[in-house]
């Protein structure tokens, strides 16, 4: 007999109903972050019916009182509803259609997108139904090798791509601490998202509200701070202790030595070094920054309603020439 790790893969192993297709190292991270919700009258959504399979899945790991939305651009899947299992046909590219996701079903505990795996459908549905998820839900898109392959419109480190996009993501969790609000600055997802994981092809995001963040400390300090002598000037200054808490609020004591490295005569060497340094780093920030934005603009324009506009910008560029020609004139 068969030893499976968890009971998606014997679910998915003694299947014999409709077809499932899914990698095999996905059903341990579904189960470590779907197990909660067994039992409960959890909300699913899954972008990609395709056979039906994985929805007849979900109803069985999840339990009777379960109520399972898969979404198809296919209309023929409608007919693999059944008890517990409703179908919603329409495209994810769509962004009018995902706003009707969101009325339909009532709520959203977690969604998976495993649909067509293309940066603008995986974009797309990410921006418009990652805000009506629970508060306590789950979001989950798997496939993410589609990224890194040029027939879903991916590429190493390809601007537009969905592991382009979500980079972003990690430093919005960190916005808290951000030192400039103008261009790094807490957002409502900051606010909403709890954690980030990372997987081969799948990215999960659990939910919870967020506070911002705060530090404590407990127990007798017995340690002395670290005095290091600065080789260029001779100065004795303090260094924050091993345990990194000693000057938390605001990061003073680093702040501090990077001012005194802005300070350093340029005819020192080692602060010429030290500023060039500093300065690489400024140009790396911008210039992921910089990338970020053309990913953003990149997935606007690889959008369908980007196409389906076409027309109508060329219209009026047409026009704005004419009353520009009649206003010189």
């Amino acid at each position: 007999m068969e030893e499976y790790k968890n009971d998606l893969e014997r679910l998915f192993f003694e299947n014999t109903g409709r077809l499932i297709h899914k990698w095999r190292h996905y059903f341990e991270i579904y189960d470590r972050h779907f197990s909660r919700f067994r039992g409960t009258d959890v909300h699913v959504v899954e972008f990609g019916v395709s056979q039906g399979g994985s929805l007849q899945m979900w109803k069985e790991y999840f339990g009777p009182k379960a109520k399972v939305f898969g979404i198809d651009v296919n209309p023929n899947c409608k007919a693999l509803e059944e008890e517990q299992l409703e179908i919603l046909i329409g495209d994810q590219e769509d962004r009018r259609f995902l706003d009707s996701v969101k009325e339909r079903v009532p709520r959203i505990d977690i969604l998976i997108d495993d649909g067509g795996h293309t940066m603008a459908q995986q974009i797309n549905t990410f921006e418009a139904l990652f805000p009506a998820i629970d508060s306590n839900g789950v979001y989950l898109c798997e496939d993410l090798h589609t990224s890194y392959w040029r027939k879903w419109g991916g590429g190493y480190g390809r601007a537009g791509t969905f592991v382009e996009y979500s980079k972003n993501f990690v430093d919005l969790l960190h916005a808290w601490h951000s030192e400039d609000e103008a261009r790094l600055s807490v957002t409502d997802f900051t606010r909403s998202a709890h954690s980030l994981h990372y997987y081969d092809s799948i990215l999960v995001i659990e939910k919870r509200p967020v506070e911002k963040p705060f530090h404590l400390k407990t127990g007798e300090a017995t340690v002395s701070p670290f005095r290091k002598q600065e080789p260029r000037s001779g100065v004795v200054s303090e260094r924050a202790s091993s345990d990194g808490v000693d000057d938390m609020n605001g990061g003073e004591r680093v702040q501090n030595d990077l001012e005194a490295e802005d300070r350093a005569p340029l005819s020192d060497m080692d602060g010429l070094k030290a500023r060039l340094r500093k300065e690489k780093e400024r140009h790396r920030v911008t210039k992921d920054k910089l990338a970020a934005e053309k990913a953003r603009v990149a997935s606007i324009r690889a959008s369908r309603s980007w196409r389906l506009t076409g027309p109508f910008r060329l219209l009026w560029r047409s026009v704005t020439r004419v009353r520009t020609g009649m206003r010189r004139g």
